[in-house]
């Protein structure tokens, strides 16, 4: 259960770090959706939802031990290669 609320803090992370990087007035129509997925993420519902289908998950054996790469999560969304 820890493991996977820490993905979420280290998806906030990166998606903060890339919403500093959005300048161009173009840029800000897509900064705003990440900042409001950015909410979500941090919403009480959200955490509630994730915690009880990392439960589920836990008793059903179906819970993957590695967590998604930081890589493919940018891979995703897009973000420039440091």
């Amino acid at each position: 259960v820890f493991v996977h609320f820490l993905d979420t803090d280290r998806a906030l992370v990166l998606l903060e770090e890339y919403c500093k990087k959005l300048r161009k007035p173009e840029e800000q129509q897509l900064k705003k959706a990440i900042r409001k997925v950015m909410g979500i993420f941090k919403s009480s519902l959200f955490q509630a939802l994730l915690g009880s289908l990392t439960e589920k998950a836990t008793r059903h054996g179906t819970i993957s031990q590695s967590p998604l790469p930081a890589s493919v999560a940018c891979d995703v969304l897009g973000c420039p290669k440091v």
